[in-house]
């Protein structure tokens, strides 16, 4: 379970067996959400408010480039 990176409490990872399309995963506290990446965009939502999920979207959007270049080196090397 590759933890992309850890900001203001959010914890975003994806899973080692994940599969397409490029997604992430976060979690703080009890609450844990989904998100595809390029385009962003929200798949489930277990717990976030409406406020935090604005602001893991503008997380998304400013490392949308370093989330999916860590997809595609983990599951490139995972060959």
């Amino acid at each position: 379970m590759p933890t992309v990176f850890t900001l203001l409490g959010f914890r975003f990872w994806f899973y080692g067996n994940d599969h397409t399309p490029i997604h992430i995963h976060v979690k703080k506290g009890g609450a844990v959400a989904k998100y595809n990446i390029l385009p962003i965009s929200l798949v489930y939502n277990h717990g976030f408010k409406p406020s935090e999920l604005k602001m893991i979207e503008a997380i998304l959007e400013d490392n949308e480039e370093i989330i999916a270049q860590h997809w595609n080196t983990f599951f490139n090397n995972a060959k």
